[in-house]
C-alpha cells in the first residue's frame, strides 16, 4: 500500500488541513503518517486515520526520516514556513537530505503536495 507522511509547521497547518480536506478522497487511499501536532488536528478536523509520530521538536522529523531510511515511505507532504527559523532545524535538514539520498518523494509546497498526491495515485 502507498505510504504517505504529512508533516507542517505551525503557520502552515490551517493550509494542511484545506490541502487534507480537498484531496481526503485520495488521500483515505494511502496508508498516513504525521508527526504529532499535525495529526492530532488533521484527525481532529477530518476523517483520515492516520499513525502520529512524536511532534516535530521532540524527534517527529527523524522518526519520519527513518521511515524513509528504511524504505517505508513513497512520498512526503511537509508544508514547511520558510519566513520563520525553526528551532529544530537540524532535524529538517536531515529529514529533506534523507529524501534526497533515498529518491523519496517530497512536496514542500501545496502546489507540489498536489503534483504528489496526484503522481501516487497514477
Amino acid at each position: 500500500m502507498t505510504r504517505v507522511a504529512l508533516i507542517a509547521h505551525d503557520e502552515k497547518k490551517p493550509d494542511i488541513i484545506e490541502f487534507a480536506r480537498t484531496h481526503e478522497e485520495q488521500l483515505q487511499q494511502y496508508e498516513l503518517i504525521a508527526t504529532g501536532t499535525t495529526g492530532a488536528q488533521l484527525m481532529e478536523e477530518t476523517d483520515l486515520e492516520l499513525e502520529r509520530k512524536e511532534s516535530g521538536p521532540l524527534g517527529g522529523d527523524l522518526m519520519i526520516g527513518a521511515e524513509v531510511a528504511e524504505d517505508r515511505l513513497d512520498g512526503i507532504v511537509f508544508l514547511r514556513d520558510p519566513l520563520r527559523a525553526q528551532a529544530h532545524e537540524p532535524d529538517i535538514s536531515a529529514l529533506l537530505r534523507i529524501c534526497d539520498v533515498h529518491d523519496t518523494a517530497l512536496a514542500t509546497n501545496l502546489a507540489s503536495a498536489t503534483f504528489l498526491i496526484e503522481g501516487l495515485a497514477e
